[in-house]
């Protein structure tokens, strides 16, 4: 199948240059590309309806047959309108279309059709507008529906896609060999690629779903175990030396074993010569991220290396700095601030002294991967909150280094399955321990008939001198009818809060904007913090005891965790209240967990199950090769295909066999798409 991913689209009869930039817009420039366009949905055509069932504003199929000449005209807009009266044994009906001048002739009198589409009833009796059909004595009883664009309609890709099926050879060069599919009970391609887009039976078409889906997450788990494999080949930065425990004599605190196992693992794999530490660090809001990641920015620092600490706020950056160089300023570690914030000649003095290796460990934002900013000799970089960084910048803060180290926190708890997708080419290690002493937080269900008596509880922790945030999902009216954080903001300071300082925090405010509202909140000067979930992250306000959610059934369930996790980070008890007014059992379900867990890893994995992965990062910044027909949600297929990637590694290491060199050529494929050519 191979070589037609080298034919172009245009080479199938029927299609033009014209049509072939329609299909390119789809993402199709070959017959190869073409086939792995798979339906987004499919019409069941089997079940027949007689017309005299025929339910209103019901999508149905019936097999009529054609009763009439067609009457043609216009309407008041000018479209062009056909009629046509089509009859089973039940009764009639009638059929119109829009705009489609050549439909007189493709219906013919006296012949039977299936017709599929919206039927409604009339004055005049059943009527269905502009409906698709297949003539009886050819007829398919599972139809693919297609993705389209303008300019392409579904019948025309389906007739396409009929002719870029004969071309397929009669052995299609299968990338799972024989015995594996066996073994995992998979079809084969060919049956697969045909029962996709035409199916033979319901029973056949989930066969070969199975197939492709397997198939599919299966290139992309070998294929990130190799970016793995590829990324940890040599240590260039070798560390000789374990400072961890001296490092840990400087705490006021003591580090909890599990922190401690982090930090071991981390300096196991900088002490090794053969590896690079490529590890994520997962740990739930409140474990000691920081304190791990300043440990082994410290071992890394007194062998002679550079650290560059990228954080994706500029408040948070600052409240790194400070908590740093109180620490270690005192035992001759030189640390500096770089955000883009700073006066361009502080910048330059900051980079200088970068460039010239005074400088030991530099925290800050976007401004650490400018061209301007340069290292004597990089050893460790670290990435605070991963999923809010995309692949390329933490690639490009990477490359200011002779392959430096690299380590990456995520207060996002992820599922196992899907942590070993999303971040393949990363191992993994988990702090599954809280620091004692971690206030808990008691997390109340209301609906709003109770909004007022909470805003009471909210002025009475602030008349303490404690500080809140009110969360909402939109910033403005139009939107919805939902609440805006605008709206909501300005009810507040007129109605409740009138005497207390009130801010407002949202995604369309400026960057500077923001990083003002934060600090003065930080900083107690604003009491109240109105803000949409921009706050999920790069805030650490300890006096901050209450959160307020509205409308909480429209946020996901370890977004709602992390929320929550804004609070609770000082000496006094801690509240957060979610404002839900919905019944339905979804919402509930997903509520009532938030109210009895604070296990991070728990929420994440029941919000895997109830909505997928789309929480856990945002769109396509995770930097994965675009999924044709596979979920990351899917997760028996998922599962599935991690046991057959270990089956494969296990038969054959770094797919050597000839066996699985259609399957290595598969992945080098999907991989292209993420600009990287190197999986080969």
């Amino acid at each position: 199948m191979s070589s037609l991913y080298s034919m172009k689209i245009e080479q199938l009869s029927g299609i033009g240059s014209k049509r072939a930039e329609l299909f390119h817009k789809l993402g199709v420039y070959s017959v190869g590309e073409l086939l792995n366009y798979y339906p987004r949905d499919y019409e069941d055509w089997s079940d027949i309806t007689e017309i005299k069932d025929v339910k209103d504003s019901s999508a149905v199929c019936i097999r009529a047959v054609v009763g009439s000449a067609f009457k043609t005209g216009y309407t008041k807009s000018g479209k062009f309108i056909a009629r046509v009266a089509v009859y089973d044994d039940s009764g009639g009906a009638e059929l119109v279309f829009f705009n489609n001048r050549y439909i007189v002739n493709m219906l013919k009198y006296g012949e039977t059709y299936l017709f599929f589409g919206k039927a409604s009833h009339t004055l005049d009796g059943v009527n269905m507008v502009s409906p698709v059909f297949q003539p009886d004595k050819s007829f398919t009883a599972v139809q693919p529906v297609y993705n389209l664009t303008a300019g392409l309609n579904n019948k025309f890709i389906i007739n396409t896609m009929k002719k870029a099926l004969l071309l397929l050879p009669e052995t299609v060069n299968d990338p799972l060999p024989d015995e594996l599919r066996q073994k995992f009970k998979l079809c084969d391609l060919k049956y697969a690629i045909n029962n996709i887009h035409f199916p033979e039976s319901i029973a056949a078409l989930e066969s070969a779903r199975k197939r492709l889906v397997v198939e599919e997450l299966l290139v992309l788990n070998l294929g990130l175990r190799s970016l793995k494999n590829r990324k940890r080949s040599t240590n260039r930065n070798l560390i000789t030396s374990d400072y961890s425990k001296q490092f840990e004599s400087l705490l006021p605190f003591e580090l909890t074993n599990a922190q401690r196992r982090v930090i071991e693992e981390c300096v196991g794999d900088m002490k090794n010569p053969d590896l690079t530490l490529n590890r994520l660090v997962q740990g739930d809001v409140g474990s000691g991220k920081t304190a791990v990641a300043a440990s082994i920015c410290y071992t890394t620092i007194k062998n002679g290396k550079q650290c560059a600490f990228m954080a994706p706020t500029e408040i948070l950056a600052e409240q790194h700095y400070n908590s740093l160089k109180e620490l270690l300023e005192p035992v001759g570690i030189k640390t500096a601030l770089l955000t883009g914030s700073l006066k361009a000649s502080e910048k330059d003095n900051i980079r200088q002294k970068l460039e010239s290796g005074e400088i030991d460990l530099v925290i800050g934002t976007h401004a650490l991967i400018t061209d301007k900013t340069l290292f004597s000799d990089l050893g460790l970089v670290v990435t605070d909150e991963q999923h809010r960084f995309g692949v390329a910048q933490r690639a490009k803060l990477l490359s200011k280094g002779n392959s430096p180290h690299l380590l990456v926190m995520s207060a996002t708890p992820i599922p196992r399955t899907l942590g070993l997708i999303i971040f393949g080419d990363l191992d993994i290690s988990i702090i599954d321990e809280l620091p004692p002493g971690r206030q808990e937080i008691e997390t109340l269900i209301i609906d709003s008939s109770k909004r007022v008596r909470a805003l009471g509880f909210v002025r009475d922790e602030v008349k303490k001198g404690r500080q809140a945030y009110i969360v909402c999902p939109l910033i403005e009216e139009s939107e919805s009818d939902l609440v805006s954080a605008q709206e909501y903001a300005a009810e507040l300071m007129l109605n409740y809060f009138n005497d207390i300082p009130i801010g407002i925090l949202h995604g369309k405010m400026k960057s500077a904007e923001k990083e003002s509202v934060m600090r003065d909140f930080a900083d107690n000067n604003i009491k109240i913090l109105v803000s949409t979930t921009v706050i999920e992250v790069g805030i650490d306000v300890p006096n901050a005891t209450i959160i307020m959610i509205e409308n909480a059934e429209r946020f996901g369930l370890s977004q709602l965790h992390q929320l929550r996790g804004r609070v609770g980070r000082g000496d006094e008890k801690s509240y957060c209240i979610l404002v839900s007014d919905s019944r339905t059992q979804n919402a509930y379900e997903r509520l009532k967990t938030m109210k009895s867990t604070r296990d991070g890893f728990k929420i994440a994995d029941a919000d895997f199950k109830l909505r997928g992965p789309g929480d856990f990062f945002g769109s396509r910044q995770h930097g994965l090769p675009k999924l044709s027909i596979s979920s990351l949600a899917d997760t028996r297929n998922l599962d599935l295909s991690q046991k057959i990637a270990d089956y494969v590694i296990k038969d054959s290491n770094n797919l050597t066999d000839d066996r699985y060199r259609a399957l290595k050529g598969e992945i080098t494929r999907l991989f292209k798409s993420t600009g990287d050519e190197t999986l080969n």
